[in-house]
C-alpha cells in the first residue's frame, strides 16, 4: 500500500489525491449506511411479523 500512495504522489497533484481520499471515504459511509438499513429493514419485518400474530 505505501507502494502505491508514493506512485499516487508522483503521478497526482495534492488536491486530485485528497478529492480521491475524499470519495473513497464517501462511498466506506455510503456502504455503512446501506448495511445500517438492510439491518434496520430486518428488525422492522420481524417486529411487524411478531406484531400480527394472535397472542
Amino acid at each position: 500500500m505505501d507502494t502505491l500512495r508514493r506512485i499516487e504522489r508522483v503521478l497526482l497533484g495534492d488536491g486530485q489525491r485528497t478529492a480521491r481520499r475524499n470519495a473513497w471515504n464517501a462511498v466506506l459511509e455510503d456502504r455503512r449506511r446501506a448495511k445500517d438499513r438492510r439491518e434496520t429493514e430486518v428488525v422492522m419485518r420481524a417486529t411487524a411479523t411478531r406484531g400480527a400474530q394472535p397472542t
